[in-house]
């Protein structure tokens, strides 16, 4: 049965519209309103990559937002899944995300959630899969060298490296994601560890929320994910930088937490048809994703 267009709630009704139609200031006041740190320019970045939702009210409020990402033609991403406070517990986070599911049948789908949002999603047939910690801070490089080094040179990319980026990200992340890497690559500086011309490591860094992020970073070791990370924690050094990482442990972790980037927070992965393992390369040298591009994204 296919979702309806509006949801009466409480003493007032909601109707749906497309996220395109709303103002980027009226979609920057609703994560606000829940602390969320995008800038409307992290909003418009989002816009441009993958499609969604938002939930207003009679006088054209925006009370909610979801989105989602696809990635071929069976797999997506969702994120941006906000409800206004006044709303979180009636109902209108599921009503957004079953008007998602109507837009993507029959795709796998994978999301992080934060805690408020965990049962909600296991309501919806999510799986939990993987903790993500939050890392972020004023960053400095660390004075401790890695304990394994990297072998190759390490050099800025270009968009000549976008091909060989793309493949090394599907094989870290287990799905293809050739018009996310390139849109990427548009909006961020990015290094690369090259052995010889072969591309084994690479690390993007863009401007997001209060600072930059860096992500993905995609390489087949710890040593290499540092070694690719370390030049963007030196270029914004003294300024407030934020990596999304599966790594709680091992160097990666370690240099981190050494570059005054803590754990700040967590979500949780979560799958709906194909878990985080169908996706895995094989092999302990395959290329593992070390940070998500944003919890938004994957």
């Amino acid at each position: 049965m296919k979702p309806s267009e509006s949801l009466k709630i409480d003493a007032f009704s909601m109707r749906i519209a497309d996220i395109e139609a709303v103002e980027l200031d009226r979609l920057h006041a609703l994560s606000l309103s829940v602390g969320w740190p995008h800038r409307a320019e992290d909003w418009q970045f989002l816009r441009e990559t993958g499609r969604g939702f938002v939930a207003l009210d009679e006088i054209g409020r925006v009370l909610g937002s979801a989105m989602w990402f696809e990635h071929g033609s069976d797999f997506a991403t969702i994120g941006m899944v906000i409800t206004s406070p006044r709303l979180q517990t009636l109902g209108a986070a599921q009503w957004l995300m079953k008007r998602v599911f109507d837009k993507v049948p029959g795709h796998d789908l994978r999301l992080n959630a934060t805690r408020a949002a965990r049962r909600l999603y296991l309501s919806l047939d999510f799986q939990p899969e993987k903790t993500v910690y939050q890392c972020q801070g004023i960053a400095r490089v660390p004075t401790t060298r890695s304990l394994a080094e990297a072998s190759g040179d390490i050099r800025t990319l270009d968009a000549s490296d976008i091909p060989a980026a793309i493949a090394l990200d599907a094989a870290g992340f287990g799905v293809k994601r050739p018009a996310l890497i390139e849109k990427l690559f548009a909006h961020s500086v990015g290094y690369g560890l090259f052995d010889g011309n072969k591309l084994s490591a690479f690390a993007l860094c863009r401007p997001f929320g209060r600072g930059h992020v860096v992500g993905p970073v995609v390489a087949e070791s710890d040593a290499d994910a540092v070694a690719v990370l370390r030049p963007h924690v030196a270029d914004h050094s003294g300024t407030f930088l934020r990596v999304d990482t599966h790594m709680d442990r091992g160097e990666f972790a370690a240099f981190l937490s050494h570059a005054a980037m803590p754990v700040f927070d967590t979500v949780l992965t979560m799958s709906l048809g194909k878990r985080l393992t169908d996706f895995a390369a094989l092999g302990e040298a395959s290329p593992k994703t070390y940070a998500l591009a944003s919890q938004t994204l994957g």
